[in-house]
């Protein structure tokens, strides 16, 4: 398990890094690139949470079961 400084320093680098490539491809004017980026830090983030917390990872499979 992931203690709160390695979180922390995972979310620092994540943030740091995605957040420089949209802002660069906002400046360049690149909207698909920006969009893009914001997925693709959501997806990274995802991840980040499901490491942190496997539990929570389960619940939305077990909902899509249900349904």
């Amino acid at each position: 398990m992931m203690t709160s400084q390695k979180l922390a320093e995972e979310l620092k680098r994540i943030a740091t890094a995605q957040v420089s490539d949209i802002t660069r491809a906002v400046k360049e004017g690149q909207k698909s690139i920006a969009l893009n980026e914001v997925r693709d830090m959501a997806r990274r983030l995802s991840l980040l949470a499901d490491a942190f917390d496997p539990k929570s990872a389960a619940e939305p499979a077990a909902d899509a079961e249900a349904a």
